[in-house]
């Protein structure tokens, strides 16, 4: 049996909840903050944060997949929004390329969550970023307000990813832009992955195929697709060994199925006018 999309939100609501109120070294000991531990790695999905202005050590629950703002071309006096903003860490890195002139907006549907970040905020004495509870499906933003948007690892997390696209899409002015990083797939993963809880909460059985990922960029209207950085995650064994026994690791190991983490960028069209403009 399939989880609804309601039930789907519930689960992986609860699980960061919980992740809010831990500390990085905690998640970072975890696929994603998901809890599958490994003795031998120790982030295999996140990169390294601590280089970026911006970056505050206890803002990153070492919960992403890319490093988004670092490609998302922000301009001093922009409007970022941050889908899946957490304890805020890419909002502030936002925040130092948009200056006192811009603003943040950070997204995020766990109440502990937009706690933390606003504390986080407050520490720190920012006035222009601000943390709003929400489902980024429905985003409480008007319409054409972001000059760029940004999440990291988050849309994986969602059953209506086309629903997000269609929403980040409102929400941009014409001609702005995202950066996204997030999970996709090469070739299926095996069932006993896809329906473990934890691996979706950790960002690996949520994901669907690259070219489908990719496709829905551009069936919701965006344009000038790039994928800006690619990487592949390689789950160790000791992983897999919790869900597949000897003889799937090894067929799994050798399918030629890859897990990997991409960084996209696409712009909104610029709003045209005169007599050959497009509808």
């Amino acid at each position: 049996m399939n989880p609804t999309t309601d039930s789907i939100k519930d689960m992986v609501r609860e699980k960061y909840a919980s992740i809010a109120l831990q500390d990085k070294d905690t998640n970072a000991a975890a696929c994603c903050g998901s809890g599958c531990c490994s003795t031998e790695v120790y982030t295999i999905m996140a990169d390294d944060y601590t280089s970026l202005a911006g970056y505050h050590a206890d803002a990153d629950l070492g919960l992403g997949c890319g490093l988004p703002t670092e490609y998302a071309r922000i301009s001093p006096g922009d409007t970022v929004i941050d889908l899946g903003s957490g304890a805020g860490n890419d909002a502030f890195i936002a925040r130092h390329e948009t200056g006192d002139s811009g603003q943040v907006i950070g997204i995020d549907f766990t109440p502990a969550m937009i706690e933390k970040a606003q504390a986080n905020a407050s520490a720190r004495g920012y006035t222009n970023v601000s943390f709003r509870q929400g489902d980024i499906e429905q985003m409480p933003v008007a319409d054409d307000t972001a000059d760029v948007v940004v999440s990291n690892c988050v849309l994986n997390l969602v059953p209506n990813k086309e629903g997000v696209f269609s929403e980040i899409r409102r929400v941009l002015k014409a001609g702005g832009h995202f950066s996204i990083s997030d999970i996709v797939l090469v070739g299926e993963l095996p069932d006993a992955i896809r329906n473990a809880a934890e691996m979706y909460a950790g960002c690996v059985a949520g994901a669907i195929q690259k070219e489908r990922y990719l496709g829905l960029i551009q069936q919701a209207g965006f344009v000038n697709m790039a994928v800006q950085k690619e990487k592949e995650i390689i789950l160790p064994d000791d992983i897999l060994a919790q869900y597949l026994s000897d003889g799937e690791r090894t067929g799994f190991n050798a399918s030629g199925t890859g897990i990997y983490s991409i960084t996209v960028y696409a712009e909104k069209p610029a709003a045209c006018c005169g007599p050959a403009c497009c509808s």
